[in-house]
């Protein structure tokens, strides 16, 4: 066996590189050096004989007549070939076999940096071909250097970036750490594929899910969604296919065995399971927790949630700098207002006044509402021209509502009688209710993040 037929079985071995195409590569190689050492108008084929183990190049003439020749590079006069082919005619093609020794240095130099060349571009397609079916794959690697755009990780064949914006916050690394995260992207590149990873993604935390839970692997336990702020806090949704699985008990694992798995892979990333339901007011009380929800009223067509708690439990539900209400309404996807009890009991207090009054003005509260009043002390400051702008409002209707501002006004302001509480108050903790001009009462309000 020749050495260049051993070079060839030896690199397809370790490279694992077809051995096909690495022998296209090798004619290829070598025809690009006889061309640019010869010129373009050469007429060469190049092909690997495997049983001598050598490179055969054949360079090809027309034959035309004894003074017709143009090119000596691709021409032969006739005389000339009868010499060697007694039966060639005018317009045949000869062949002629070069030695690829006489190529020269130069041209033996550029053979081996196309070799070389093609050689990388093959190996880095079959690394693309490993790698583009593995997104929302879990890898491990080596913390190798960093770069403007982030960390780059050594992944043995390849490397990965991960991206600064892919970082869980506060999170160090530094030369020779290995660490996991999740592929996000696999794009083909000049210079091998560009494997995108990151320790952040809702999916990430989904995968670790899958890994540390046979009951989720199998299906058994589904993730509905996942919503992060990473480093610090999440909150998981799921549900169970099997009623005899209890799917935040599959989660957690037998004395938090499987959560803590995961929340050490995310440095102390504390996780809520939250289950998850059908009815949305059931789903969003579940994922306000820890706290308890007294009461939810649900605006379907905004997407929208007004959530009642006690006083006591606003803290909890709001979260430190707002992170629980956050995750949550991420994670539902939908608007969250929190109100304590007594908010929510002067709310409805200030309604049903304005509703009394549009009643007497015979006009809809909507429209006392359109115009800007929100409160029975509102309307009772107001000059007679900001009244008189509330659709449907006539100067007799504006005289009506001020006797009825004076009478409700002067009823306000008696006691409540014991025997019938307000409907509003009966239904809250035993508070008394706050009076309904006091606005400083507080009010959390959370929208849906991206």
């Amino acid at each position: 066996m020749t050495e260049l037929k051993k070079a060839i079985d030896q690199i397809s071995k370790d490279r694992g590189i077809d051995r096909d195409l690495l022998v296209d590569t090798l004619e290829e190689a070598v025809r690009s050096s006889v061309i640019r050492k010869y010129g373009e108008n050469l007429d060469v084929e190049v092909s690997y004989n495997d049983e001598q183990g050598e490179i055969e190049v054949y360079q090809f003439k027309v034959v035309v007549e004894d003074d017709d020749v143009a090119d000596p590079a691709a021409e032969i006069c006739l005389s000339d070939a009868r010499a060697i082919d007694p039966n060639v005619v005018l317009e045949d093609e000869m062949g002629f076999k070069l030695t690829v020794e006489n190529l020269g240095r130069i041209a033996a130099q550029s053979a081996k940096q196309v070799i070389i060349q093609r050689m990388r571009d093959a190996e880095q397609e079959i690394i693309y071909e490993e790698y583009k079916d593995r997104k929302g794959e879990i890898i491990s690697g080596i913390i190798q250097r960093r770069d403007r755009t982030g960390w780059i990780i050594n992944l043995g064949r390849t490397e990965a970036l991960l991206p600064k914006e892919e970082q869980i916050p506060r999170e160090r690394y530094k030369r020779g750490d290995r660490v996991q995260a999740y592929i996000i992207e696999v794009l083909p590149s000049g210079r091998g594929p560009q494997i995108i990873v990151s320790r952040t993604h809702g999916d990430y935390m989904k995968a670790l899910f899958a890994r540390e839970v046979p009951e989720v692997s199998d299906g058994t336990v589904k993730i509905v969604a996942v919503a992060r702020d990473p480093g610090s806090r999440a909150k998981v949704a799921v549900i169970s296919k099997d009623r005899d699985v209890d799917p935040v008990g599959a989660c957690v694992g037998i004395r938090g065995s499987r959560i803590q798995n995961i929340v050490q892979e995310l440095r102390g990333e504390r996780i809520d399971i939250v289950v998850w339901n059908p009815e949305i007011a059931t789903y969003a009380a579940n994922a306000l927790s820890p706290a308890r929800v007294t009461r939810i009223s649900v605006d379907e067509d905004e997407k929208a949630l007004e959530v009642v708690v006690s006083d006591d439990q606003l803290n909890l539900a709001i979260g430190r700098k707002g992170q629980n209400v956050k995750l949550a309404a991420k994670l539902l996807g939908w608007k969250i207002d929190i109100f304590t009890e007594s908010r929510f009991r002067e709310a409805n207090a200030s309604k049903k006044f304005l509703e009394q009054l549009a009643s007497v003005a015979e006009i809809p509260v909507d429209n006392i509402l359109s115009a800007g009043f929100e409160s029975m002390e509102q309307l009772a400051e107001a000059p007679d021209e900001a009244i008189d702008a509330i659709p449907g409002m006539t100067p007799s209707k504006r005289d009506d509502l001020r006797a009825a501002l004076k009478l409700m006004g002067a009823t306000a302001a008696k006691p409540a009688e014991p025997d019938e509480p307000d409907e509003d108050v009966a239904d809250a903790d035993g508070d008394d209710a706050q009076p309904a001009g006091d606005t400083d009462a507080p009010k959390a309000t959370e929208t849906d993040a991206d």
